[in-house]
């Protein structure tokens, strides 16, 4: 096959190329441990330990898209983590409180970072930075250095919760309905606009593809406890986000911003304002991701959210998202985030050394900047 033409099928296809990519992950994983790596148990560890980068991937995608970077989220989320338990443990605050206090604290640091970017004109790469070690400081401040525990059992339930089996069947069936639906809506919009319409054979296809993954799903975890409650969040997430993105002004600003910033100026959009609330929304998420870090670790750690940055912006970058701004999907980044959690998941059951384990994510997050670069010139 013409080297360029199979670069433009993989650039369509990128997303079936990764969930081939994490299927033949867990099978090799589910191999090494003799199964152990597709057990109920495990993949709701699995599900729980990806909502957190997935969680701060729905405000990355973001930043990265309008052509910035944040390299502060991991220090941020160990600080608001730690904030939170703080409150719950040594101030004994009700959990609504601190959830308002910590959400409201997140989205101010988020904005200063925002201010400073768009208005005081400091490259998003050196605030990121700035703050990485700033907010670290704070956090070992905060909590003198030690782990604060334990915190109460309602927090404990953000993090390790499950919602019962049947609302998770119940949950199951909503999205199924909801993915015909909005199907359904696609298909009737391209026919209203004149434009080419995928066969039935097609959509039906893909329907059940869908319908299938989730039955799986939700039948595996139900098997064990249900769908944890972090992950029942970041589907929320992954609706709203996508929504703001397609079908919202902001959302079409944002990737604006990310493909031609001056022409944007040009055209009237206050590019400033719409890069301030891209990092007050990052600033929200690192508020969440740290809120439900402390709740399933049930302690506040200074350590808390350590090289996290690096994570999500491969998980991005994984998903699709470019590093030159001005595409990428709130999706693609959750799966590139469920990939870097099966990596973790699985090479900690290995007992692989950790610098091992660095070595590997360093070199996918590499591979996955190189793609990016291969097939932007491919549909050149």
């Amino acid at each position: 096959m013409n080297p360029i033409k199979f670069k433009q099928i993989f650039t369509q296809y990128k997303i079936l190329a990764l969930l081939a990519a994490i299927a033949l992950i867990w099978l090799f994983f589910s191999w090494k441990t003799d199964g152990g790596f597709t057990s109920a148990r495990n993949l709701s560890n699995l599900m729980r330990q990806m909502a957190i980068t997935g969680i701060l991937a729905c405000g990355m995608v973001f930043v990265i898209i309008a052509g910035e970077i944040d390299l502060s989220v991991g220090s941020l989320l160990g600080l608001l983590g730690g904030v939170a338990a703080v409150l719950d443990v040594s101030h004994h605050l009700p959990l609504p409180l601190i959830v308002l206090l910590v959400l409201a604290c997140g989205l101010v640091l988020g904005i200063f970072n925002g201010y400073l970017v768009a208005y005081a004109g400091i490259p998003s790469f050196i605030v990121g930075l700035g703050g990485m070690l700033a907010y670290r400081g704070i956090v070992l401040g905060v909590t003198d250095g030690t782990t604060v525990a334990p915190v109460s059992p309602e927090m404990v339930y953000l993090g390790q919760g499950y919602l019962s089996p049947d609302l998770s069947i119940g949950l199951g069936v909503l999205l199924f309905v909801l993915a015909a639906v909005l199907t359904w809506r696609q298909r009737a919009s391209l026919a209203h606009h004149g434009l080419p319409v995928p066969t039935a054979l097609r959509d039906g296809v893909r329907l059940l593809a869908i319908g299938a993954v989730l039955y799986s799903v939700v039948r595996t975890l139900h098997s064990y406890e249900g769908i944890p409650l972090p992950v029942l969040l970041l589907l929320v997430l992954l609706a709203v986000f996508s929504y703001v993105a397609t079908q919202t002004v902001f959302g079409r600003r944002i990737y604006a911003v990310g493909s031609n910033m001056e022409a944007t100026r040009l055209s009237g959009v206050n590019v400033r304002a719409v890069k301030l609330w891209i990092f007050g929304l990052m600033g929200l998420m690192c508020a969440l991701a740290g809120l439900i870090n402390t709740a399933r670790l049930a302690a506040g750690s200074p350590s808390a959210g350590t090289s996290g940055e690096l994570d999500v912006i491969a998980a991005c970058f994984i998903g699709g998202t470019s590093m030159r701004g001005g595409s990428g999907t709130v999706y693609g980044a959750l799966i590139g985030a469920l990939v870097m959690a099966s990596l973790d998941n699985g090479m900690s059951m290995l007992d692989v050394d950790s610098y091992w384990q660095m070595i590997v994510k360093g070199a996918i997050l590499t591979l996955a900047v190189w793609v990016d670069v291969v097939t932007r010139s491919a549909r050149r």
